[in-house]
């Protein structure tokens, strides 16, 4: 890198970082690009390697790079970035299949329950949470089973699991993901100094074995997916969940959390893992999958420590979510209309899944998804494959982004699949498509 506009200058780890930092803000190290090594970087600039290390210690902190242990270090996928800094533009003529946004067609509109929200100023001192949508919360989970003494508002799932995380974890600490698993919940774990621990998951959420053998690592925590998993589409069943927690019960001083993301659309029950027999544990639910992705609110139910812990450790950041946002989702949810537009949303994504799983079927290619907005593909190679569809009109998600150690893959997002585009998609995608040996896709 030396010699040119993307070279890394500095003579401290402050120094240093700001270059990376200004550098990657400027496209000039793009995500997933691989950064110097710590050594070569020292003697380029003339620095020890202690320096070097300080300065990528501090823009892992900061959430700019990814640590890959002997793979070396990247630049995080989803670096935190000014508002203004310009997405991979979707060429004109592409359809866009990577982002895993709802049908906007199935989504409530939100002027009849704007126009009824009580405008009164809300002032310091008042109750943090409204009494009413917390005591549906409360009831929404217990109908599946899940007793919580009250229920955490925040500001969307993954704001529910960061603040979750903070609760029992401390940097350093190992904590369990599936693999592949969703970017966002990476990108947590990485900013909160945490490690990696990879589970393989099939079409039934995270392996009994593979996660037997994750706990042997001495995580302080597990994060489970119970249905919609993205990017795979995975759901437990109810015969996983009681395996999954069995082995969990063995190891009761580990935080067990559930991402129920996609609750309300993601096409299937939910069968709990985290209550059953662990005295540490929580369930995050959003309402963004299901009322809109504008809409950042979560609810977390755990275990009465667990939950004070969320809540205090609130109090002294954003102190509470809006309360008009809080009155716009309570309207939502109380209201017949939206129940009915949810049931309808389920049943079109379980419909645009299938679609598109037989379309590749067909074609001797196998597709993964039980549940939720996504279909994932194992292939051979992930790169040439998204270029080659790019270029046929179809922008999808390399699965690079969300894989650990599982074998290579695609991400296909289904919200607005439908007959046409689903049988365009697989004829294209046959006429390219290498299948992964390594997991037997045909």
């Amino acid at each position: 890198m030396t010699g040119s506009k993307s070279e890394i200058i500095g003579d401290s780890a402050s120094s240093i970082a700001e270059s990376v930092e200004a550098l990657i803000s400027s496209g000039a190290l793009a995500p997933g690009m691989q950064v110097p090594t710590v050594r070569s970087l020292a003697d380029n600039l003339s620095v020890s390697p202690a320096t070097v290390s300080a300065a990528y210690r501090t823009l892992r902190e900061r959430g700019f790079l990814i640590s890959q242990g002997r793979s070396g270090t990247i630049v995080n996928y989803s670096p935190p970035l000014r508002c203004c800094a310009k997405m991979r533009k979707v060429p004109e003529n592409a359809f866009d299949l990577a982002r895993g946004n709802p049908d906007p067609k199935l989504l409530p509109r939100l002027g009849p329950y704007l126009r009824a929200i009580d405008d009164r100023p809300r002032l310091y001192g008042e109750e943090l949470n409204i009494a009413e949508l917390v005591e549906w919360a409360k009831a929404m989970f217990a109908s599946d089973g899940l007793t919580s003494s009250s229920v955490a508002i925040v500001s969307g799932a993954l704001d529910g699991l960061k603040r979750t995380l903070e609760a029992h974890t401390r940097r350093g600490d190992k904590v369990v993901v599936e693999d592949p698993c969703f970017t966002g919940i990476i990108d947590v774990i990485r900013v909160l100094g945490l490690a990696p621990v990879p589970v393989a998951v099939d079409d039934y959420g995270a392996k009994p074995l593979a996660l037997a053998e994750a706990l042997r690592a001495r995580p302080t925590a597990v994060i489970l997916t119970p249905r919609a998993q993205n990017p795979t589409g995975a759901a437990v069943n109810g015969e996983r969940a009681k395996e999954l927690s069995s082995i969990l019960a063995r190891r009761p001083e580990v935080l067990v959390v559930e991402d129920d993301h996609a609750y309300g659309i993601a096409g299937v029950d939910y069968h709990p893992v985290a209550s059953l027999n662990s005295p540490k544990w929580a369930v995050i639910r959003s309402v963004s999958k299901s009322l809109g992705p504008d809409l950042r609110l979560a609810f977390v139910a755990a275990d009465d420590l667990t939950l004070s812990r969320v809540e205090g450790r609130q109090l002294i950041a954003v102190r509470w979510v809006s309360h008009i946002l809080q009155q716009l989702v309570l309207s939502l949810l109380k209201d017949e209309r939206t129940t009915e537009l949810l049931s309808r949303a389920q049943d079109c994504y379980r419909e645009r899944r299938e679609m598109l799983l037989a379309a590749l079927a067909q074609r001797g290619i196998k597709g993964c998804a039980r549940s939720g907005l996504n279909v994932w593909i194992p292939v051979a190679e992930e790169t040439a494959l998204c270029q080659g569809l790019l270029e046929q009109g179809w922008n999808v998600s390399a699965g690079e982004k969300y894989r650990l150690k599982s074998p290579p893959g695609i991400r296909v997002a289904v919200a607005e699949m439908n007959p046409e585009r689903a049988e365009k998609f697989a004829r294209d995608m046959a006429a390219m498509f290498v299948p992964d040996k390594t997991t037997g896709a045909a």
